[in-house]
């Protein structure tokens, strides 16, 4: 089956990230937090949970497939096709150092795939291999990714952007108060993963990040 390219203006402009921190056997901050999403405003959802075997992970993956999500949302899990396949999520996400999006289209033609990319020459081959979307970070600083070095910046992020057809989306430090300065170089969206953990402000948080990236 032919992989039907998706569209850009078709994808939404948040991409919420899960903590990495779920418990093997539930996972409640991720189920939180897809509960909590409101209902006009759809998200990309992550599923990125390294730390859980197998069986966990699908687990976890039914779990949130069975949550109503915003008309418009997708759940993709972090490079597990296998997973995304047999909970019946929307796509996968693939760290830099994956399997490349041609190679999984042979047996997974209906999943939407995005790559993580840090470098111009991780640009290159995720574009040219036929991913759906780019998340390119760290932008801004932020202290778990210090122990990889300096942030891309603003400069690297709006190069990137205008080279390439597909979204990007702005990792890495992005918060309410400098998602605007990503849109104005060029991203497509944002994407973050620490932001999102305090359940008690998710909403707010969501709203604000939604008037800046939908106005």
């Amino acid at each position: 089956m032919k992989h039907k390219k998706v569209q850009q203006n078709s994808l939404p402009r948040i991409c919420l990230i899960s903590s990495g921190e779920a418990d093997a056997d539930k996972g409640i901050l991720l189920l939180d937090q897809l509960n909590l999403l409101p209902a006009d405003i759809p998200c990309i959802v992550q599923i990125r949970e390294k730390h859980l075997q197998t069986k966990q992970l699908s687990a976890l993956a039914l779990k949130a497939r069975e949550i109503r999500l915003p008309e418009g949302s997708l759940l993709l899990c972090n490079e597990r096709a296998d997973v995304a396949l047999a909970a019946g999520l929307d796509g996968v996400h693939l760290p830099e150092n994956a399997v490349s999006p041609d190679k999984l289209r042979v047996f997974a033609p209906l999943l939407i795939l995005g790559c993580s990319i840090h470098s111009p020459e991780a640009f290159l081959v995720a574009e040219q291999s036929g991913a759906d979307y780019l998340l390119f970070g760290p932008v801004f600083d932020t202290p778990s990714k210090r122990k990889y070095g300096a942030p891309q910046g603003l400069k690297k992020l709006g190069e990137l952007c205008r080279a390439s057809s597909l979204p990007i989306y702005a990792l890495g430090g992005v918060t309410p108060q400098n998602a605007a300065q990503c849109m104005d170089v060029g991203a497509y969206g944002t994407a973050g993963l620490s932001i999102f953990r305090n359940t008690s402000r998710i909403v707010e948080t969501l709203e604000q990040f939604q008037s800046i990236l939908n106005p």
